[in-house]
């Protein structure tokens, strides 16, 4: 990267891990976005720096990439590059955003598929529990769905994170604010069988002693592997629809809901700093809503 892009990312990564608390996959994609910028600078020869670059430039740069990628990602590489020039603003770089009147494309919501209950036990019960891994994979199923965890909370899951006596588990989320998350005996049950006959039987990897789910190698799964467990499963079962771990968090909390959860619970258990994260997250049935005005309004008693 030409005239000083390394040294400015590497210090805006610095603030976003210490002063912003970000995750370590938020850092990378804000670097991804602004790495992106670079490639463009350097494909048509403009050699300029971060704190020198005009609106004119960058509006091109938008146009370029909106060739490429879907209006969503359109709008995450406008929101991470906005997101860089305003912290170069605030260390005192630049006096402007070059990115100011550059407009984010308007974005429908876009949710995953909802899993039915039936669904959910179609998929598990498609788990060949004949391996050790088949009984790893329903206890990660199991946990997904039962407590509603992202795919990174999944795979970063601790045994000291594990407090059974009180039913509870404890969550590292986004920006590593912790939580603690309910979790069902049934739930915990199938965790016991997984940690107790299989995890001791595996090569455990230094470095890797406490962490719950572990590979064939005793090391911590990927993320891509929960992915490719999940999108197999389905296949197994012809399960038509598209489907990802997030699809198990989202009915995980669509099916609290469903059932009289209030909305308040759930964005505690999710780990939503705002509410409004999880009112646009949720989608609720016109039937759902008519059924709760008629149990609960004052004028229906």
């Amino acid at each position: 990267m030409k005239n000083n892009w390394h040294s400015y990312i590497k210090n805006f990564q610095s603030y976003l891990k210490i002063e912003r608390g970000l995750s370590k996959n938020s850092i990378e994609n804000y670097t991804l976005d602004i790495e992106k910028l670079c490639r463009y600078l350097e494909v048509q020869n403009i050699e300029i720096s971060p704190v020198k670059i005009q609106e004119e430039t960058v509006q091109q740069f938008i146009y370029e990439a909106s060739k490429e990628v879907n209006p969503r990602s359109q709008a995450r590489i406008i929101s991470g590059l906005k997101s860089f020039f305003n912290y170069l603003i605030f260390e005192d770089y630049r006096a402007d955003n070059p990115m100011e009147l550059i407009e984010t494309p308007r974005l429908g919501r876009k949710l995953p598929d909802t899993l039915s209950i039936e669904d959910i036990d179609r998929l598990i019960a498609a788990i060949n529990l004949a391996s050790n891994e088949g009984e790893r994979n329903r206890a990660m199923l199991e946990t997904l769905y039962g407590c509603g965890l992202r795919v990174s909370e999944l795979v970063s899951l601790k045994i000291s994170d594990l407090f059974f006596a009180e039913g509870f588990i404890k969550i590292t989320g986004k920006g590593n604010k912790q939580r603690f998350v309910p979790i069902s005996s049934y739930t915990q049950k199938y965790i016991e069988i997984y940690k107790k006959e299989i995890r001791p039987h595996l090569p455990i990897q230094k470095g890797h002693e406490d962490t719950l789910f572990l590979n064939r190698r005793g090391r911590q799964l990927t993320r891509a592997m929960i992915f490719t467990i999940i999108k197999n499963l389905a296949v197994e079962i012809h399960l038509n629809k598209t489907i990802s771990p997030h699809t198990f968090r989202h009915s995980f909390a669509t099916h609290l809901l469903e059932n009289g959860a209030d909305l308040r619970s759930i964005q505690l258990m999710l780990g939503h700093e705002s509410i409004t994260t999880t009112e646009i997250y949720m989608h609720v049935d016109r039937k759902h809503l008519n059924q709760i005005m008629q149990t609960f309004h004052p004028r229906n008693n």
